[in-house]
């Protein structure tokens, strides 16, 4: 059985949209995906990358074909998407949230939660009162998953993760891995299913 593993940090517009689009390749794949939290802004200063907006700010034109093909995957996929507002958002607390959550058995409720607060009901997710306060209101316990998040376990296990996918070759959010072979950016799901099919 083919093993894929999906990284991804709630900052990242492109693993919400591949997050999105996962079930259906799973639906027609038989696999079903791993969720790897990784810390962006670590795997940035691990590997000396940049954010988009950042490497490309000289070049407006690349910067607006990145929108465009935003666009043609959401009108593709029929999915719902608002940029938020707050963006860049820094999201080392909800990765350590999410790292509480997948340590403890309940990343999959997570995930929906936060992505979805992120990218379609768009919050200030950095802001740990109104993460914690949204997050309850999507039936998360995040005042449990807040605390947690706070242990030397949690914050070790994200700085694992995180220097791991680096190690791996990962230097962005999304990037998937399909039986130990790197895939990176949602513009590469179809190769990702291919690999899978095969």
């Amino acid at each position: 059985m083919a093993r894929a593993e999906f990284l991804f940090d709630f900052a990242s517009p492109n693993a919400y949209l591949s997050h999105k689009v996962i079930p259906a390749i799973e639906a027609r794949t038989g696999t079903t995906f791993e969720y790897t939290p990784v810390l962006l802004g670590g795997l940035f200063k691990l590997t000396g990358n940049q954010a988009p907006m950042i490497a490309f700010s000289g070049i407006p034109n690349k910067l607006a074909y990145e929108r465009l093909e935003m666009q043609r995957f959401i009108a593709r996929h029929n999915l719902p998407f608002a940029m938020n507002p707050h963006f860049p958002v820094n999201t080392l607390l909800l990765m350590r949230m999410a790292t509480a959550a997948a340590m403890d058995g309940g990343l999959k409720p997570f995930v929906e939660a936060a992505f979805r607060l992120m990218w379609v009901d768009p919050k200030k997710m950095d802001d740990p009162e109104v993460a914690v306060a949204s997050l309850q209101e999507a039936g998360i316990d995040a005042s449990a998953l807040h605390k947690r998040s706070q242990d030397g376990d949690v914050k070790a296990q994200l700085m694992a993760s995180t220097e791991d996918a680096a190690k791996r070759g990962a230097f962005g959010i999304p990037t998937f891995f399909v039986n130990g072979q790197i895939y990176f950016g949602k513009d590469r799901l179809r190769d990702v299913e291919e690999a899978l099919a095969g």
